[in-house]
């Protein structure tokens, strides 16, 4: 439906916003963009929740994105605060999540002068934001800022700039709105699945590497019905774990950023790979060697670009994931690779039936694990700390894990309160280092002050892990830089109104994390690591420094 009405460019803005469905906006407030702030007050649809630092804002809606498969929205002020945005910006570019970002502008006349907090953000975010835009014409507010949304989200998803000048916005003109963004969902035409069927049928070894675009199609049990139906193993792209129950016959594992072997291995041994909805990045591909010569590939994904990127197909298919993984599990095809996807099982079966290796991390992803409801969200910060719930930590539930591809520090806390606000009835609990959590703690008083309550635990080693693990394995016994100090994160967050406990071992965890779980309250669990030798899991300081790559 177009519709047209005479109004401020600050008021179109939030026009457009309702017109996609816009419901949440997280921003650390502008004078730069007083006029939107002004127009959202005067409304009840979009709830503004504003945060203690932009990179916050950015990674509360980048995680708000990530569930809720919705744009994620947040604004921040002129170059300042576009420089500490940018990192959720980056995010969102890597992880191809659906993002808008409006950054407040100075006054057009004042353009190109190196006016206060002035930057050129075309330029400035050419490379990690699929697209950027200035509007200096209040008229075409309603075209550009509705073109950001179809960009964000049609073809691969991603981030998208739009710069508001301040003056602009006071602006009034004849405003010319059109309907919502309808994302195009094309299909694998009968000559791609005449080729895919040809290719599938000559394979004695075929294995399925499954990334983001499962999940942004929605076509988790799409995926499962093209698994079962052929009996294929698949493997998940880094950090994409939760598409598929793990206790799934069909699932292999995670190409995490050191793969097991044998998982490596069975990728080598197929003679025809499937990657569906996958960059093929550096982690899933294993720095770009997974995938020897003389190996078949078909590769499937909503945006032409990605397909070749790394790795020439022997097909490559332009197509929503759900819409191909339904024909392809409809072709006339009667073979499985039931042996060969148990051989591949059992491989992985033996990785996660060590019980741990004894150390605080392992003990207590046990009991995360044990305790968790069904239905509860996990978000993950960038550190070591995750080493343990990377491979013995099966997720049983799609869309239940959030975490940044491109191993962004200070993501976990926010995330898990942009990812409250998509589920506010499901259990949120951000794992975090306390390197990575001091990066945005504050966030602890934006969840607590919009009652959307969340769980974080501190791994608490006083340590930059996993550079202190590079360090070791590369100059052993040179420590310098990743040693940091000794912080109480539970008074921290008591300071800030939500509940703080420090635990040391696993029984004082146990009895913390059910109280936490069982609270409506924002609860910040740090667990002291500072005497535990373990750097990662299944080794510690020493053992790095007997294999010194160096």
């Amino acid at each position: 439906m177009r519709y047209q009405e005479t109004m401020t460019a600050g008021k179109a803005v939030v026009e457009c916003l309702k017109i996609e469905g816009v419901k949440h906006v997280f921003n650390v407030p502008g004078e730069s963009f007083l006029a939107v702030l002004d127009e959202l007050e005067s409304q009840s649809e979009i709830e503004l929740l504003s945060a203690r630092h932009e990179g916050g804002a950015g990674f509360m809606a980048e995680g708000y994105a990530k569930v809720s498969g919705k744009v994620g929205v947040a604004m921040a002020t002129r170059g300042v605060g576009g420089a500490n945005i940018s990192i959720a910006i980056h995010t969102a570019f890597q992880d191809s999540t659906p993002m808008v970002v409006f950054l407040g502008q100075v006054k057009r006349e004042f353009r190109e002068r190196e006016g206060f907090q002035e930057v050129d953000f075309g330029r400035n975010f050419k490379e990690i934001a699929k697209w950027t835009v200035e509007i200096s014409d209040a008229k075409r507010v309603p075209e550009l800022v509705q073109r950001a949304f179809r960009v964000a989200q049609t073809g691969r998803p991603g981030p998208v700039v739009v710069s508001l000048p301040e003056d602009m916005l006071l602006d009034e003109a004849l405003m010319t709105f059109g309907p919502p963004t309808q994302k195009s969902k094309p299909v694998p035409s009968p000559e791609e699945l005449k080729k895919f069927e040809e290719l599938l049928s000559k394979a004695e070894r075929p294995i399925v590497i499954a990334g983001g675009g499962i999940r942004r199609s929605g076509a988790e049990d799409a995926l499962v019905e093209f698994l079962d139906k052929y009996k294929l193993p698949v493997a998940a792209g880094y950090r994409r774990h939760d598409l598929i129950n793990n206790e799934h016959e069909a699932y292999i594992g995670q190409f995490i950023l050191s793969a097991p072997p044998s998982l490596i291995q069975h990728v080598k041994e197929s003679d025809l790979v499937i990657a569906l909805g996958t960059r093929l990045s550096e982690a899933t591909s294993q720095d770009y060697s997974i995938l020897p010569w003389g190996q078949s590939l078909v590769h499937v994904d909503i945006e032409a670009s990605t397909i070749g990127k790394v790795y020439a197909p022997d097909l490559g298919i332009v197509s929503d994931l759900n819409s191909a993984l339904k024909a392809f599990t409809k072709l006339d095809l009667d073979k499985n690779w039931s042996e060969w996807q148990a051989v591949c099982r059992r491989s992985f079966e033996k990785l996660v039936e060590n019980p741990g290796d004894g150390s605080i991390y392992s003990e207590i992803a046990r009991v995360i694990h044990d305790q968790l409801p069904e239905e509860a969200m996990l978000t993950m910060d960038a550190g070591n700390f995750a080493s343990w719930f990377n491979t013995g930590f099966p997720l049983r539930r799609s869309n239940s894990l959030i975490a940044p591809t491109n191993g962004a520090m200070g993501y976990g806390l926010p995330a898990a309160v942009g990812a409250k606000h998509a589920v506010p009835d499901r259990p949120v609990i951000a794992l975090c280092g306390d390197g990575g959590v001091m990066m945005t703690v504050q966030e602890i008083e934006t969840s607590v002050r919009s009652k959307r309550p969340i769980v974080c635990i501190v791994f608490n080693n006083g340590k930059y892990g996993t550079i202190r693990m590079h360090q070791e394995l590369h100059y052993p016994g040179k420590v310098i830089g990743t040693d940091i100090g000794n912080v109480d994160f539970a008074k921290m967050a008591e300071g800030m109104g939500a509940v703080g406990v420090k635990v040391e071992n696993k029984e004082g965890f146990e009895g913390a994390f059910k109280e936490a779980l069982s609270r409506n309250v924002t609860t910040l669990i740090d667990v002291r690591c500072h005497d535990v030798e373990h750097i990662v899991n299944g080794k510690t300081i020493r053992d790095l420094r007997s294999i010194s790559v160096r």
